[in-house]
Parts: structure tokens; C-alpha cells; sequence
């Protein structure tokens, strides 16, 4: 039982190491073509339908030079590295690159992208920021009908409603593995290090959905067959973009941090919210923008991040929270003093860390261990 745990970590592993390697085997394997989802909420399911492959891009730990040129230095490091490997020719088997505007960096980033890689299509989309009324579930159903014309006539299939339907199903049955991998792995801590937890999730953006769901119910199952170890160390809740670069990780197995929960646009909030059961396919995607909570990237007028936060810290007993903060990333830093305020008032310890993909980790090494000494 051990081996095969091991054997799946391995895998997963693998692939969320070497992303670029494991997209060309899906390629070869799958046989379709293949279209990138730049981070935020891209429909999945509209790309399944037509008959075509998404892939997650999140950039890389790559150095930037050619970027520089589209790009201000104070330009968000997910999309540079992004864009500097899009001009290197990595994403070049893509058959197009679908860029939401999510925030003023990713508005920028498109129309950067489109003059630096002409030869991939660019498919913009523009989620409604008043995501909950009818006009704005309308607008968004509009908004993913013009996406499945534009990956329709990539693919030259029709997308029908049953297809939709099919893979709306599919997505929803990851979603429900994957936090079911969350809970496993908040309760063996031992085999599921910080390193291991990411990989798990990050590996999800570079495979069939329905094959990583088949793998990581697996995974789930051997776990829960395990005996329950104690947590090593201090229980953190993590919240951010994206717990990157994996070295990081390594950093907190090292100090004896266990992730025991966490809030990031990478992991738990990509999975945390359903596509709602009724109503139409397209509408029904709309209607899940409209139903997420928490996320900087959605309008949020009450602030239920706040209140988010502070039950996860409660419910899974943690030490602490620890905000991985992507550098230059304006909504996240726009969160950041209303959580810190109520968390802090609520007696829960913070540490702020900035991160980027390509980053120097022996200031986060000094930082990360006075806040585990000041845990003690």
C-alpha cells in the first residue's frame, strides 16, 4: 500500500516538475489539439466539448529578459514569466492561449501576448465584476457562447449540449476528488509534505481531468486506509495565488511547517465551488462565477474572504496564517490590510511573505523561521 502511495507521488510529482514535458505527452497521448487557460476560472468544460485539450499556464521559474520589452517592471511576475516563455517558444504547440481580464495586469497581458505570439489565437474573457445579478449571469452566458464559437472552429467539431453536459459532470466529480485529497491530506501530514501537497494539485493542470480524478481518488482511498500521524511542527493556513517556486515547500518541511488548509487561486479556490446541478450548460458555468466566494479576483462587497480566513485558521486548529504574496499583484495587496485587521483583532498570528516564481529563498528562509520561533 505504501508503494503504491509513493508511486502516485511520483507521478504527480513529475509532472508538476516538468510541466512543458508532461503537456507534450498529453499531446502525443490524447492525440488533440490543445488550448492554455492563463490563470483565472477559464471554462474547462467548453474546452473538453470541443473536442480539445486545456492546459494550465502558470509560468515557470524562468529569468526574465525578452518580457522586459512588453513589460513594466512592475508588471505582475506570473504573467512575465508567462510571457517569457511564450517568446522562447514553449507554448508554441498551443493551438490557442484563452487570457481572461481578471484584473489590470492580465488586461495588460493580452494585448502584450497578441503582439508578442501572433501566431496563437488569442481568446479574451472579460468575467462580469457584478457576477450575481441577471444581467451579469446573462452577459457571462453570452460571453462563454462567443469562447465555444472561437474553440468550435479550432477544433471543427460542433459543440453540443450533451457534450457540455457530459464534461460539466466530469469537472464537478474533480472538484469533489480534490477536496476530498484536501481534508486526507491535512491528516497525514507525514506523507503528504507541503512539496507533495502542491504537486497534487498543481499536477491537475496537466492532465485529463477525468484520468487525474481517477488517480487521485485512488490516492484518497490509500490514505484513508493509513493510520492518522501526528502533525509534525506548527499548522499554518496558507493564502495567495500560488505556493511557488516548489523550493518554498522544501522550505517549510525543512523548518517543520505542516499546510494543514489553504486559500490559494492554484489550489483550493480553483476547486472549492460547483458548477450549480440545473439549467442550462453555459448558464450553469455563469452561474458558478456568480456562486464563488473569497477570492480577490471576485467582486466581494461583504468581504467573506475575512470571515473565510478566520474559519479555516479555527477549523483546522492551525497556528497560524501565512500570506504567500505575489509581488505587484494589486488585488491580492487590496485584500491584504482588511483580512489582517479581523484575523489580527481575532488573535491569529499572520506572517507576510512575498513571493514570485524566480525568487532568492534565503530571506524567506529567515523570515519563515523567526515566525515559527515567535509561534513557540
Amino acid at each position: 500500500m505504501t508503494k503504491r502511495i509513493n508511486t502516485i507521488i511520483s507521478e504527480l510529482k513529475a509532472l508538476s516538475d516538468r510541466p512543458g514535458e508532461a503537456v507534450r505527452k498529453l499531446k502525443g497521448t490524447s492525440g488533440k489539439k490543445m488550448v492554455g487557460l492563463v490563470p483565472y476560472y477559464g471554462p474547462e468544460e467548453i474546452v473538453y466539448a470541443a473536442g480539445l485539450q486545456p492546459v494550465g499556464v502558470w509560468g515557470g521559474e524562468v529569468e526574465i529578459s525578452s518580457a522586459n520589452t512588453y513589460l513594466p517592471p512592475f508588471a505582475c511576475p506570473l504573467t512575465k514569466s508567462i510571457l517569457e516563455l511564450a517568446l522562447r517558444g514553449v507554448y508554441d504547440d498551443l493551438s490557442a492561449m484563452l487570457i481572461p481580464s481578471s484584473c489590470e495586469n492580465l488586461k495588460l497581458f493580452g494585448q502584450n501576448f497578441r503582439a508578442a505570439r501572433p501566431g496563437i489565437p488569442f481568446i479574451p474573457l472579460v468575467h462580469p465584476q457584478n457576477r450575481k445579478t441577471r444581467e451579469g449571469i446573462e452577459y457571462l452566458t453570452r460571453e462563454y457562447e462567443r469562447i465555444a464559437r472561437r474553440l468550435a472552429a479550432i477544433s471543427g467539431s460542433r459543440i453540443s449540449e450533451a457534450s457540455l453536459q457530459e464534461h460539466i459532470a466530469i469537472c464537478n466529480d474533480h472538484r469533489r476528488a480534490m477536496r476530498e485529497f484536501a481534508e486526507a491530506a491535512a491528516v497525514h501530514p507525514v506523507v503528504i509534505t507541503p512539496r507533495v501537497r502542491q504537486a497534487v494539485m498543481k499536477s491537475s493542470y496537466f492532465m485529463d481531468k477525468a484520468e487525474h480524478t481517477v488517480i487521485v481518488s485512488e490516492l484518497v482511498s490509500l490514505l484513508k486506509a493509513q493510520p492518522q500521524a501526528p502533525r509534525p511542527g506548527k499548522w499554518v493556513v496558507v493564502t495567495g495565488i500560488m505556493a511557488e517556486p516548489a523550493a518554498l515547500m522544501d522550505l517549510f518541511e525543512e523548518l517543520h511547517i505542516t499546510i494543514v488548509a489553504d486559500d490559494l487561486a492554484q489550489g483550493s479556490r480553483s476547486f472549492r465551488t460547483d458548477v450549480p446541478e440545473c439549467g442550462a450548460p453555459l448558464e450553469r458555468l455563469a452561474r458558478r462565477w456568480a456562486n464563488m466566494e473569497g477570492c480577490s479576483l471576485c467582486f466581494d462587497p461583504g468581504k467573506e474572504r475575512n470571515r473565510m480566513l478566520k474559519e479555516l485558521v479555527t477549523r483546522y486548529r492551525a497556528d497560524g496564517l501565512i500570506v504567500l504574496m505575489m509581488q505587484f499583484c494589486d488585488p491580492e495587496e487590496m485584500d491584504y490590510p482588511l483580512y489582517r485587521k479581523e484575523l489580527e483583532q481575532a488573535g491569529i498570528f499572520l506572517l507576510y511573505l512575498e513571493v514570485e516564481p524566480h525568487m532568492p529563498l534565503e530571506q524567506a528562509r529567515n523570515r519563515l523561521q523567526s515566525f515559527v520561533e515567535m509561534l513557540h
